[in-house]
């Protein structure tokens, strides 16, 4: 009998959600760094064998949003309570739980399993993570709760076999040679936003979408041409930077990366433009893909 199903990955930004998805799954899919928000869309990574189908989605981290793109963030991630045949709730060993109680409560009433992971437990000791179990079995008694470190993949291989234990006999639900259900634009764009996140302070990180207008793919090499939109005419500067070597310097880390990622030769441009205040636009927001109705 084939199994198949859909394990959704929840909680607060700068859990570690998206390294734990990248260690269950053993590819790079959903980036991760030390910026909180990092996860903008819900992305799934696939996981196939000959009898059975994990699903894996990543979600934006919840958050009390506080402009639009938030809001459509948050949904996303209210979604993932609706389709999941297997909760995980990442939380982490300084996270204070009553930080999201609307949503904790949401998770408390699903019907489905719920795996509470309480991640980085590299950084606390024996007793405090002690209190912390049984802090959130008291907050979610029917959940089971497992201590991980995903950056260091402790008790990932445990993660992965109870997810495998309740899985449903189900037909698969995407081909078997697919890793995601995301095109390879929406990659680049990821990987961009990455540098960004990485090479850029404060603000201007989440004041960035990047748009891919051209993907050429040849047998050994793709060309890319790429749109890094801001805000304000002041952010569009300090993108480009002196000279422009800040940007060049995003754009060399960034084709490196897809280089490794595609496994070809990239021939990356890049420019930057300004949309003024496009995270509070619903036009704007639905063409970068975050309006869930479409």
């Amino acid at each position: 009998m084939h199994k198949a199903g859909f394990v959704n990955i929840v909680g607060n930004p700068n859990v570690g959600k998206s390294t734990l998805m990248n260690a269950l799954l053993g590819e790079r899919i959903s980036i991760a760094t030390f910026k909180a928000q990092t996860t903008r869309h819900r992305i799934m990574g696939i996981y196939n064998t000959d009898d059975m189908q994990i699903v894996f989605s990543d979600t934006p981290g919840v958050l009390k949003p506080a402009y639009k793109l938030q809001e459509s963030m948050l949904e996303f991630s209210n979604s993932a309570l609706t389709d999941a045949d297997v909760l995980l709730y990442v939380t982490d060993v300084v996270e204070k739980a009553e930080k999201n109680d609307d949503f904790i409560d949401k998770v408390s009433k699903l019907d489905v399993p719920v795996i509470v992971l309480i991640n980085k437990i590299d950084l606390t000791d024996q007793q405090k993570l002690e209190t912390l179990v049984e802090s959130w079995h008291s907050l979610l008694p029917k959940a089971e709760i497992i201590p991980i470190s995903a950056s260091n993949k402790f008790n990932v291989d445990v993660v992965m076999r109870r997810v495998k234990d309740l899985m449903p006999d189900s037909p698969p639900y995407f081909d078997k040679d697919q890793w995601t259900d995301k095109p390879a634009r929406f990659f680049v764009s990821e990987i961009l936003r990455e540098k960004i996140l990485l090479y850029y302070d404060k603000e201007i990180p989440y004041s960035v979408e990047v748009v891919v207008e051209q993907f050429k793919e040849a047998e050994k090499k793709i060309s890319i041409n790429a749109v890094i939109y801001v805000e304000r005419e002041s952010q569009k500067g300090i993108i480009i930077g002196h000279q422009g070597k800040a940007l060049k310097r995003v754009s060399t880390e960034a084709r490196k990366s897809l280089e490794k990622f595609f496994g070809k030769t990239i021939y990356l441009e890049t420019f930057v433009k300004v949309d003024k205040d496009w995270r509070n636009s619903d036009k704007e927001l639905r063409n970068f893909g975050y309006d869930q109705k479409d």
